[in-house]
């Protein structure tokens, strides 16, 4: 019996398959998320966006992200670029409007690191905000925490 496990624990990581799900993503208490599953820090009038670890782990592995270009207008709760993962393809929406001010050129070359480092080399984008009263319209982590919950209850 043991050498059967041994056997496809090793066949697992010989495929890199993960033998054991993860069933928890970290959320950041400093931070505000959206029901779309992105996530800003406002520091001053300047706002950084990602994806959060919740939607980057059901997303499996990002292959590429749509960027948008530096002085685009965003709009809160709108579309402004994509990830595309070996599974899906879904839309990234900003939790705050305002212009784009940079963008992580680092994704067109290391998308990936939107799994390894979702909230630090991950992020994608860096917004000059232009109404901070949106903020009360996303939830902070502990409603986030909850809300992942009841999504992943339902599926």
């Amino acid at each position: 019996m043991a050498s059967r496990l041994l056997w496809a624990s090793r066949a697992a990581s010989y495929l890199r398959i993960s033998v054991f799900h993860r069933g928890f993503s970290s959320v950041l208490k400093d931070l505000k998320y959206a029901d779309s599953h992105e996530w800003v820090k406002v520091e001053g009038n300047s706002a950084t966006v990602g994806i959060t670890d919740h939607a980057q782990d059901h997303l499996g592995d990002v292959v590429y992200v749509e960027l948008p270009e530096v002085g685009a207008p965003v709009e809160q709760g709108s579309g402004f670029g994509a990830v595309e993962s070996v599974k899906a393809t879904s839309d990234i929406n900003s939790p705050v409007s305002g212009k784009v001010l940079e963008v992580n050129e680092e994704l067109n070359d290391s998308p990936g690191l939107v799994n390894s480092s979702p909230y630090d080399k991950g992020w994608i984008i860096k917004v000059e905000v232009s109404d901070s009263g949106e903020l009360k319209n996303l939830m902070d982590a502990d409603q986030y925490s909850k809300f992942c919950e009841e999504e992943d209850a339902k599926h």
